[in-house]
């Protein structure tokens, strides 16, 4: 009878095919259901073909320039106010690095280094500024180099383009630039190249993703810039620093090697200012140059940006005009904040967007705005170069100084005039070209306020004349009037922008997310069929009514994926999590206390779990995680003395000691088996590596010295012969399971053996890429894994396994799939683009290979949570049931705890689809809610592309 049973089971099951038709199935389903949901929901603005011509402001309402014949310079859409322009970008640039510390609350080390910066605002202040220019998130380079030289909004999802940028199509300064007949010379990030691969006349890039390389970048701009400022064949110079952005992600903002680049950096200004003077007399190379220093985004005191926390969104233009302005120019609005630095200087601050700055050099060099610009030419910057524009003579002082200043204004109100016009024609072909466009009702505010703008300019602009000479001037009233108006009305543009950029599709939105949620519906069927297959017909109420733990793992997994719906949530997502799971700890404890049995294992995760907390707390606090395990520098956070030894040296034995503790356990756990051949030659290896680990560590070490003879394994040795190794082992492992038939008949130990091999496989990179946290952190997997495996016993002692159903699994599972949760977050790790440790790339590499770093950084970032917790989840079926089992039994079992555990994930990302639906229109949807989408769509398909490797590694 039992054979019968176990033909009718075999006829129905096909094995290692269903499993492979099966997770192939969820997995293609998954990305089908992703890929609709993103197109939806993370569209990039629509990028207009159109392009900014000289002759299109004939068709303005606003006052035209003087004819090229008049104008030496040449004329587009307004009069030249600067001949040549120097831009130099400082990549990651804090407003805090430029700001005198008087401006802020408490004086940090890395203030007051640019004082050559306060020393030129505050001796030349008519013609210099100091502005707080504030970025619009996402503050990836990319976005800000194409926010910057477009005058447009960034886009979410240009920043999966952030190692590759692709060439911009759209109309941008530099094409404007090129387009005028301006010469262009770039040297530094060769992210510019990408960019605009062919504007230049003269480049000198250089590879910008070695994050380890402070110094290649800055000196091949040194060493080209100087020679540059001296020739006359440009006539715009873009030098694109990057030392501060790696010293930030290698070391952190409060570094000795972040504090030696701005000093660095200062000298640069300073010497690039005494060239350009030297040059600025009359007639001289450099008479109407401005400079520009700024930086493309701030950073967070890691080093980290992308995001919008202000640290990050925070940068600083420094303006100087070698063309003195013979008086100060007044703006529109003068809103600027004023200090004295610590030499007693008056230095003041404006603030900036940079959504203006496309606008405001458009205008300084007379060229047309590219289409798609929404900034205002802001009044502050524009001003410096009042002093270049030609006044009228007069008499007296006074009547002089009435005149620069009702010419000045006038000149910008005809600026902001046609800014305003331009901006207006975009929105127009923006809302008819594009799929949805603004609202009616947006597009009619704006509208309305353009309409009462334009009316205020028909009286207005009739003082105006062509005839300079016969010029009579609007009352001055009157034309700050006009200023406001156009103000309000590019303000609104900007701010409706912001609201409504991203162009939702609904359609494409409700579908992928229907296929996601029908995704959840056919692991349902699928698990149920399995129980089916092995006999088990009990309808599903029945194991609802039957098994407390069921509805426990629900309730548990609803609450997680419900708090997706709150933004405060998503930030304590991964305290939530270790909440849920010391919940369950608790109440294991309480059953183990009242069976009296598995009372250490209950006692033991109730105390992992604090240990969690406390790591994922650190882990939330990245400078303490990179200080206490990644540079050995003893945390403030613990409060603990910088100079002691003691700490000094507890932090670098601790990771050696967890790491021979780790190895203990693996072997112990291996050599209780008999002989698997292949597999226990992997796992020696990996054994191996244990030791060469260490000695990576110690020559990166400030306190220990490596004998003589081991001088050699310095640099990247040790990570490339661990990489080597782990691909090796895969590869052996792979080929065992083509080749070599299993003769165990005990599956509990054959399944066991592999899954230590598989891990062991993949432990030594994901430990080596971690750090020093990441013998810490893999102890604690093994003893948490442990744990859980050993509790299944509170629930299943007393039941016979062939009345079991899949239901048995549910709270287990659950509790393997929180504690991987707590993994992701306890190494530093969370749902943001600031929260990938972009070094781990480099480990073992000091060259730039997009393939290699983008594989080296998944394996950092998944690892502990996905990785190695989806390969070790058949441990849970393995122990589960010491008696002998039929091997398609067995095999079903493993294929229903993947589903369940593919399962909980899909629900989660379920409901984060369901929150970004609802939250598209936050506030925070692009620095909280789309990284979180991101994030976890990716660790879904990962996770369902692991889970297909599992069952073929282990049901084949």
């Amino acid at each position: 009878m039992a054979a019968n049973l176990a033909s009718r089971r075999s006829e129905n099951w096909g094995g290692w095919k269903w499993a492979f038709a099966v997770f192939l199935g969820i997995m293609l389903l998954h990305s089908l259901a992703i890929l609709l949901f993103t197109r939806g929901f993370l569209l990039t603005r629509s990028e207009l073909s159109q392009y900014s011509q000289c002759n299109d402001v004939a068709d303005s309402p606003c006052i035209p320039p003087p004819p090229p014949d008049q104008n030496a310079n040449g004329s587009c859409w307004t009069k030249p106010a600067v001949g040549r322009l120097v831009i130099i970008v400082l990549d990651a640039l804090r407003f805090d690095f430029v700001a005198p510390s008087a401006f802020f609350a408490e004086k940090k080390p890395w203030m007051d280094k640019l004082q050559a910066i306060h020393k030129f605002a505050s001796q030349n202040q008519s013609s210099t500024r100091i502005f707080k220019a504030i970025a619009d998130p996402p503050t990836t380079s990319l976005q800000r180099l194409k926010g910057l030289t477009t005058g447009g909004l960034p886009t979410f999802i240009d920043v999966g383009n952030s190692f590759g940028a692709p060439a911009i199509v759209e109309d941008n300064l530099i094409h404007q630039l090129v387009q005028n007949g301006k010469r262009v010379v770039m040297m530094g990030d060769d992210t510019w190249l990408q960019l605009f691969p062919h504007h230049f006349v003269r480049s000198y890039p250089f590879p910008s993703f070695n994050v380890k390389d402070l110094d290649t970048v800055d000196n091949g701009c040194i060493m080209n810039l100087f020679p540059t400022l001296l020739e006359e064949d440009w006539d715009v110079l873009i030098a694109h620093f990057l030392g501060v952005d790696h010293a930030g992600h290698i070391f952190g903002v409060d570094s000795t090697p972040m504090i030696q680049k701005l000093e660095q950096y200062n000298e640069i200004i300073e010497k690039v200012v005494a060239v350009l003077e030297s040059q600025s007399g009359p007639g001289g190379l450099h008479e109407n140059t401005m400079l520009l220093v700024m930086g493309d985004h701030g950073q967070t005191i890691n080093g980290d940006h992308g995001g919008g926390a202000a640290e990050e969104v925070e940068t600083a233009i420094f303006a100087l005009s070698l063309k003195k302005a013979p008086l100060p120019v007044p703006a529109a609005a003068d809103s600027s904040s004023c200090q004295l630095d610590m030499h007693g200087r008056r230095i003041c601050i404006n603030s900036i967007p940079q959504l203006d700055f496309t606008a405001t050099v458009s205008t300084l060099l007379g060229l047309p705005f590219p289409f798609g610009s929404i900034g205002r030419v802001n009044s502050q910057l524009f001003s410096l170069a009042g002093g270049t524009l030609k006044q009228e003579k007069s008499t007296t002082d006074d009547d002089r100084s009435t005149l620069e200043v009702e010419n000045w204004m006038q000149t910008y109100a005809n600026v902001l005039c046609i800014n305003s016009w331009q901006v207006k024609k975009y929105i127009d072909v923006y809302s008819s070209l594009s799929l949805i466009g603004f609202s009616e009702k947006d597009l009619l505010h704006v509208s309305k306020l353009y309409a009462e703008a334009q009316e205020l300019w028909s009286s207005t602009s009739k003082n105006f004349s062509q005839d300079r000479s016969h010029r009579a001037f609007a009352p001055l009233p009157l034309v700050k009037q006009q200023v406001d108006a156009y103000s309000q009305f590019l303000e609104s543009v900007a701010a409706l922008a912001r609201s409504n950029w991203t162009e939702f599709n609904l359609k494409l939105m409700g579908l992928g997310f229907s296929i996601m949620f029908s995704s959840l519906y056919l692991h349902l069927f699928l698990i149920r069929r399995l129980d089916k297959l092995c006999g088990l017909q009990s309808c599903l109420s029945s194991y609802f009514r039957e098994f407390f733990g069921v509805t426990f793992a629900c309730i548990l997994v609803l609450i997680r994926a419900c708090s997706f719906l709150s933004n405060s949530f998503i930030l304590e997502e991964g305290r939530v999590a270790s909440f849920l799971l010391a919940t369950i700890a608790i109440y294991q404890l309480r059953c183990a206390v009242a069976k009296k049995i598995m009372l250490l294992e209950a006692l033991g995760l109730c105390l992992l779990v604090p240990l969690l907390r406390i790591s994922i707390e650190l882990g939330q606090l990245k400078q303490a995680v990179n200080s206490l395990f990644l540079k050995v520098d003893p945390s403030r956070t613990l409060g603990i003395d910088n100079d002691s030894q003691l700490w000094m040296y507890v932090a670098e034995v601790l990771p050696i000691f967890a790491l021979i503790m780790v190895a203990c356990l693996l072997y112990k756990s291996i050599a209780s088996y008999s002989s698997q051949g292949i597999l226990k030659y992997v796992v020696a290896v990996t054994l191996f590596n244990y030791m060469l680990i260490p000695l990576h560590w110690v020559s990166d070490s400030s306190l220990f010295s490596l004998p003589s003879f081991l001088e050699g394994v310095k640099g990247n040795i040790i990570p490339r012969v661990t990489y080597a190794a782990g691909l090796l082992q895969l590869s052996l492992l792979a080929l065992s399971q083509l080749v070599v038939r299993e003769r165990a008949q005990n599956l509990e130990e054959c399944t066991v053996v592999k899954v230590l091999a598989l891990l062991s496989a993949w432990s030594s990179t994901i430990i080596i890429l971690s750090g020093k946290q990441g013998p810490l952190v893999a102890l604690a997997s093994s003893i948490g894994g442990w744990c859980l495996i050993r509790l299944m016993a509170l629930e299943q002692d007393t039941r016979n396994e062939s009345s079991r159903s899949s239901l048995s699994y549910a709270l287990p599972v659950t509790q393997w799939s929180l504690l991987a949760v707590c993994m992701f977050f306890s190494t530093g790790h969370w749902c943001a683009f600031d929260g990938l440790r972009y070094a781990a790339a480099f480990i073992g590499f000091d060259e730039f290979s997009l393939f290699r770093q983008a594989i080296l950084l998944t394996i950092d970032t998944f690892g502990f949570s996905h990785i190695l917790p989806i390969f070790g989840l058949p441990l849970l079926v393995a122990f589960c049931y010491p008696q002998r089992q039929i091997k398609q039994v067995f095999s079903m079992r493993l294929c229903q705890v993947y589903l369940i555990y593919g399962f909980i994930t899909a629900i989660t990302v379920t409901f984060t689809m369901l929150c970004v639906t609802i939250h598209r229109r936050h506030l925070m949807v692009w620095g909280l809610f789309a990284p979180k989408f991101v994030f976890d769509v990716v660790g879904l398909l990962l996770g369902d592309l692991l889970i297909f490797l599992s069952a073929l590694y282990y049901v084949a």
